[in-house]
């Protein structure tokens, strides 16, 4: 962090609310991640799964930023932004079970969460694939004359796919209303930034395209916020897209399958002891808004209604086989294919 970054942050004061929608937020997904880990050890969900256990700050500083129209779309971590953004955890839930109660309508599992409601573009399983679509995205908000936005995540790994080079190209030469945002959690899956690029600093990339760019503390939720709102005001000023580097990690493997051996014990501690969600708790603590005791109890209330989307998942009917040939097509939109 930067000393102008300290002045700020010291110079910023957040409400007691403000800390309560985030720690609520965080612990939420925090828990509904570890139950989605101990459900898949026991083989109830399937497929790839990827958490977002260590990132939580990410997501919420983002969601606490911006408005309820602007957009936000994502790789294939991606249960956190639909739940902080209102989707009912059981609706994901249900959609890592494979039902028809879940979000996709149990066809796309963990890493196809969508949500228009929420304006909640998913998460998508194809590397980088996202990227353009998301400034796609902001085309259309840019086109249809609003002042809205398109959040457009991707992991380290990602930042090399050339469909990133060329969005950031065309974003930039057409001032599209879109923050690109690499949440850089230190490892490609198991490949570490160092070993797969010269740069190191990867917001340093938006170099070459001219865009607005700077790294984030991604463990800690103000700063997260307050570069989120900083991007918002550029873009929302027609000046075209904003480009951060969310430094965050993860404290479980890239994904279900994944024994994280790659990382030493010492280097998980040293991030562990930067939890985001423990940070917003002792914010709480010191200023006595809560007992040790009250946020137990807090706890223990997220803890069952973790527990209620779990088995509104299991109450939930698998999708019927006809359900294979639906939402292939926007039909009504193609008169011509029912003629």
């Amino acid at each position: 962090m930067s000393q102008e970054e300290k002045v700020l942050k010291e110079e910023r004061a957040f409400s007691k609310e403000q800390y309560w929608e985030w720690y609520e937020n965080m612990l939420l997904v925090r828990r509904f991640e570890e139950k989605t880990a101990q459900l898949y050890g026991q083989q109830k969900i399937r497929g790839f799964c990827h958490l977002y256990i260590g990132q939580e700050a990410c997501a919420a500083g983002q969601v606490s930023a911006l408005t309820k129209d602007d957009s936000y779309i994502t790789a294939y971590r991606d249960h956190a932004h639909p739940i902080m953004l209102g989707t009912d955890p059981g609706a994901v839930m249900a959609e890592m079970y494979g039902k028809a109660t879940g979000t996709t309508k149990g066809k796309g599992g963990s890493m196809h969460i969508f949500d228009k409601s929420v304006n909640f573009a998913g998460g998508h399983g194809i590397v980088g694939a996202q990227i353009p679509m998301g400034a796609g995205i902001a085309f259309s908000e840019k086109y249809k004359g609003t002042k809205n936005l398109c959040v457009t995540m991707f992991g380290d790994g990602a930042i090399r796919q050339g469909a990133m080079h060329e969005a950031f190209n065309m974003a930039m030469a057409w001032k599209l209303p879109v923050i690109f945002i690499v949440e850089n959690n230190g490892y490609a899956m198991g490949t570490s930034v160092e070993r797969t690029s010269n740069v190191h600093h990867l917001y340093e990339l938006g170099a070459a395209y001219d865009i607005p760019s700077r790294p984030v503390d991604g463990m800690t939720v103000e700063e997260v916020h307050i570069a989120m709102e900083e991007a918002a005001a550029h873009v929302r000023a027609g000046k075209g897209p904003y480009f951060l580097e969310f430094r965050t990690y993860r404290y479980k493997g890239h994904s279900m399958s994944d024994p994280a051996k790659y990382r030493t014990k010492e280097e998980v501690a040293e991030y562990k002891a930067q939890d985001p969600i423990e940070k917003v708790k002792q914010t709480i603590l010191k200023n006595e808004w809560a007992t040790e005791e009250e946020l137990k109890e807090f706890d223990k209330s997220l803890k069952a209604k973790v527990l209620d989307a779990v088995k509104f998942a299991e109450d939930s009917p698998f999708p019927d086989k006809s359900e294979a040939y639906t939402d292939v097509y926007v039909e009504e939109n193609y008169p011509f294919l029912n003629s």
